[in-house]
């Protein structure tokens, strides 16, 4: 008698842990919601709901944009104009909106350091871009077409991810 209701309360078990992984809610508030990707680098980022934290100063409660998270989840590049082109293409701008995960310091520039990878193998030579007064509205232009690994460092903080510009 003992065996049958041992399956049953290990049967109960599993799907209670089921149900729990299948509603346990991403960064955006939505079951099993994924960030886009930090890494390899795509043709355009995927489009999807931003995360609650990157929200600000948009009217829909829910805004779906392209847009990257970096690797450590502490930045968020929403992309405005895709694809973004090297060299600028002539009916949009490279325009990326970044938006830091904990409150800026006032005045605490964002540094950019991008290195064109193939894979993980660098290839030329780093290149630096600023955003004037922490992370913000900016048009960040490479200057060649492939994928970018950017590291981001602003207020004390770091973070990478990688953009393809076409």
């Amino acid at each position: 008698m003992r065996r049958p209701r041992l399956r049953l309360l290990a049967a109960v078990g599993l799907v209670s842990a089921v149900v729990a992984i299948a509603v346990v809610p991403g960064d955006d508030g939505t079951p099993g919601a994924r960030p886009a990707s930090a890494g390899a680098c795509r043709g355009r980022a995927p489009v999807g709901v931003l995360p609650t934290w990157a929200r600000g100063g948009f009217s829909d409660p829910r805004p779906r944009m392209p847009y990257v998270l970096g690797r450590e989840g502490l930045i968020a590049a929403i992309l405005w104009g895709q694809p973004l082109r090297s060299p600028p293409a002539r009916d949009h701008n490279n325009k990326i909106l970044w938006v830091s995960r904990a409150a800026a310091v006032p005045g605490s520039d964002l540094r950019i350091s991008a290195q064109r990878m193939d894979g993980s193998r660098p290839v030329g030579t780093p290149v630096a871009r600023r955003v004037a007064g922490s992370p913000g509205p900016s048009i960040i232009d490479l200057p060649a077409a492939g994928c970018w690994r950017l590291t981001l460092r602003w207020s004390g903080r770091r973070d990478t991810l990688d953009l393809r510009y076409v």
